[in-house]
């Protein structure tokens, strides 16, 4: 990591918005109730991970869960894995949103690529989860029964997620852009015995029809019992030529009944999440209801700060864990935004329409969408009404410098950037925002409450102001209680505890430095190591991609191959600009001067894009094992990716390589 200089201050929480933040009531709270004085975040910080079953008790009291039996503990014990939280405690996830149903704000707003703004009211919700909820019961949908969605980030979805949650089932979803052998590769392993799912929808201006994809789905799934189908591309769609039971949504959401929750075991499961699935089957992480419920509930409440009232919009699909993590914003009494569609269509400026139309207070989106806005002639905060947007989110890969720079200048100069990190396999945040402390370009402000985030060396040791692997080494509530079809937990130990046995590895390089805050470098298993000098991709990327001509990057470096080292370097190019000598030139002056010679590419191609998976990530190490001569089906699975049809390329460029 090369010498920086120091991070330039971009916003500072104003008093009032202290004094009126969900954290600085925690606070006093805890001074007024349990002799507990706070004066600064980190010493709360630092009292939530030394204290840990003190704090989650805080947390439970102060959010004021309910459970129909009081817990007997907070934690078993601090093993990992294998750490029971809040045992006795049964409950339901459904029931915590539904206390909060309102007259005075509607539960949902949502838009869609053609289609105009709509609220759903809180009764509104109440009466399609009741009904969808009765004709799972009728269907014969139990506790632990799993429930699935192929269906984009539509009310519909949140309705099916709800009514399986109040009856204890396990839901599990996938956007419609995934094809049929991604979705199989999910929901086969969990065999749902409820699959619903739409016909089609729109995206870019284009309709795609899912009817075919949804008739091999279910063909795959032998345990399936019905589908219900939500015409939502085609109004008159029916699915009549599908197999087996097909019920409309019109009728499924329309069966009478009353809204009941089942109280299940703080650790039953509440949802499956999958893994990338780049190689091999994708992993079902599995996470319960009450540690869902009591992380979301810390996350929104004091980190982004939503009350009653607020308009919480995240930009995703139901394939990526924003979306769960958005559904959580009506667990703090909060209208959440739900958007379906390209966010560059018809322009880049449409998701900003949005904000302005629907009165966002909080917009969440990715580092790519903010790096993409800043190469186009979109300037939100000059071309859209945005006076009641608050704050903004950022999360999916690490926001250079130049990012946060061009959201206060471009967006809005007095807005709280909360940069949030954390995984699927949590669905929430090892590090992120709050509303007490100050923003500095490229850092996260600090790590969360009840998470005890380390920067570790190669020796273990935790170390500050240096690059290490993230290490958390006290559980959270929102860890995978297990992995589906893992009896013996082989592979959820594989994953996380077996570089620091007992410790979670995370797989990203950090920085915690001395101020508290935190910068991300991407991944630690794709980290560039140039004569023993490591650097994160990211900075990389953040190097190249300020070149107005980038539009975006992949580096890969080789070491070890033919016995040397390798690094080539892969760039997405605007129409009409061609990778000749003088841009290769500006390219490697430009790392070189960044970071330093030893970082400059080998080599550098110009590729029509960078392969990604489903939910956007890059496929850094997928492609580093194509290239070290990995066969393909080994290295990547198809049909995880975006764009599968670009993997060629590095096969052929993978045997150049080896025949030199």
């Amino acid at each position: 990591m090369p010498n920086e200089p120091a991070p330039m201050l971009l916003w500072s929480p104003s008093v009032e918005l202290k004094q009126q933040s969900n954290m600085q009531h925690y606070m006093t709270w805890l001074a007024e109730t349990r002799g507990l004085h706070f004066t600064t975040y980190d010493e709360l910080w630092r009292w939530s991970v030394d204290e840990i079953e003190a704090f989650w008790a805080s947390i439970w009291e102060y959010t004021a869960i309910l459970s129909s039996t009081p817990y007997t503990a907070v934690l078993s014990s601090h093993t990992m894995p294998g750490a029971r939280w809040f045992a006795g405690a049964k409950l339901n996830y459904a029931e915590h949103i539904f206390r909060r149903a309102t007259t005075s704000h509607p539960a949902a707003i949502f838009q869609a690529e053609g289609r105009p703004l709509t609220e759903v009211s809180w009764a509104e919700l109440e009466a399609q989860v009741t009904g969808v909820a009765a004709t799972l019961r009728e269907l014969g949908v139990r506790a632990g029964d799993r429930v699935v969605g192929y269906i984009p980030n539509i009310p519909q979805a949140l309705v099916a997620f709800l009514a399986a949650a109040s009856l204890g089932a396990v839901w599990s979803s996938c956007s419609p852009d995934f094809g049929s052998p991604s979705v199989i590769d999910r929901f086969q392993q969990i065999e749902p015995k409820v699959l619903i799912a739409v016909d089609g929808y729109r995206y870019g201006g284009k309709a795609h029809e899912r009817l075919g994809a949804v008739r091999e789905i279910h063909a795959a799934l032998p345990t399936l019992e019905a589908t219900i189908l939500v015409p939502y591309l085609d109004p008159a769609a029916t699915g009549d030529d599908l197999e087996g039971r097909v019920l409309p949504w019109a009728t499924a959401s329309a069966a009478p009944g009353t809204l009941q929750f089942e109280h299940v075991a703080f650790d039953h499961p509440l949802w499956v999440l999958y893994s990338s699935g780049t190689t091999g089957l994708p992993k079902p992480i599995v996470q319960s209801q009450g540690g869902i419920l009591i992380q979301h509930l810390k996350e929104l409440t004091l980190h982004l700060d939503l009350k009653p009232g607020d308009r919480f919009f995240w930009f995703t699909t139901t394939g990526w864990m924003m979306w769960n993590l958005l559904v959580g914003g009506l667990l703090t009494g909060s209208t959440i935004a739900l958007y379906d569609g390209s966010p560059g269509y018809p322009d880049m400026g449409v998701l900003w329409k949005y904000v302005e139309e629907a009165g966002i207070t909080f917009f969440g989106t990715s580092a790519g969408y903010i790096t993409a806005l800043m190469k186009s002639d979109v300037h939100p905060g000059a071309e859209y009404d945005l006076h009641m947007l608050v704050g903004m989110g950022s999360t999916g890969s690490p926001l250079p410098p130049e990012g946060f720079e061009w959201v206060y200048a471009n967006v809005k100069a007095d807005l709280w950037l909360a940069s949030i990190s954390g995984g699927t396999d949590v669905c929430g945040c090892f590090v992120g925002g709050t509303p007490l402390l100050p923003v500095y370009s490229g850092e996260i402000q600090g790590r969360m409450l009840g998470v005890n985030a380390q920067a570790f060396d190669t020796d273990g040791n935790s170390v500050t102001g240096v690059m290490g692997e993230l290490v958390i080494t006290e559980p959270m509530p929102s860890m995978p209680i297990y992995f589906w079809n893992d009896p013996d937990g082989r592979r959820y130990r594989e994953s996380y505890f077996e570089v620091y046995p007992g410790l979670w590895r995370h797989g990203d390089w950090i920085v915690l430095n001395e101020h508290g805050g935190v910068v991300i470098y991407g991944r630690s298993d794709s980290t560039i190591n140039r004569q023993g000098v490591r650097m994160g991709t990211s900075e990389i990327y953040r190097a190249v991609e300020a070149i107005p001509e980038v539009l975006d990057s992949l580096v890969i470096d080789l070491e070890g191959l033919g016995g040397a080292s390798y690094m080539p370097l892969f760039v997405v190019l605007r129409d009409g600009v061609s990778l000749d000598k003088a841009l290769e030139q500006r390219i490697k002056t430009a790392i070189k001067t960044a970071l330093s010679p030893r970082h400059v590419p080998d080599e550098i191609f110009a590729i029509p894009d960078v392969p990604r998976t489903l939910s956007g990530k890059k496929l850094e190490v997928p492609v580093k094992k194509i290239l070290m001569g990995a066969p393909v089906e080994r290295a990547a699975n198809p049909d995880s990716l975006k764009n599968p049809e670009l993997l060629p390329f590095f096969v052929e460029l993978a045997q150049r390589l080896k025949a030199r």
